[in-house]
């Protein structure tokens, strides 16, 4: 299984938001740190405000941070939040077209693997693996004092 650009860009998003403490950040500051397009940033912050882990402030003086303490922001829910599906196979999708959909005992054990999954996922916040201002920098670009 392997997660969308979507909730990659989430999961990047919610890390930089956090790092920069009080201070709120931009998307466009986002955008050049992580080398991102800035529209396929402007729909994964929309969807993290919609769902609640970001609160955005327009205006001069606006930007983003999070909505709610990052030790109450679940990996499991925020993958729930941004994953467009958890089809595996063909027979977990609509209008499946396999065959043997009826008498198959694979569904079974790929459920249980994505429950696992994302069981693991739900043990860990992003505080857990939350970045620090220096982390970035040192990894990002080192002219930049975006994080600062």
């Amino acid at each position: 299984m392997q997660l969308t650009k979507f909730s990659d860009f989430a999961l990047r998003v919610l890390m930089y938001v956090h790092a920069a403490g009080d201070r709120r950040v931009t998307i466009e500051e986002m955008a050049a740190s992580y080398q991102i397009s800035r529209a396929h940033l402007m729909k994964v912050v929309n969807t993290l405000t919609r769902t609640g882990y970001l609160t955005a402030v327009r205006g001069r003086s606006g930007g983003l941070k999070l909505a709610r303490p990052a030790d109450e922001i679940r990996l499991g829910a925020v993958i729930r939040d941004t994953e467009p599906d958890f089809a595996l196979v063909e027979c977990f999708a609509t209008g499946s077209q396999c065959v043997i959909t009826g008498c198959c005992r694979l569904p079974r054990v790929l459920n249980k693997a994505l429950s696992a999954f994302l069981d693991t996922l739900d043990e860990h916040t992003l505080e857990s693996i939350a970045l620090k201002p220096r982390d970035f920098r040192r990894v990002l670009d080192p002219e930049s004092h975006v994080l600062s």
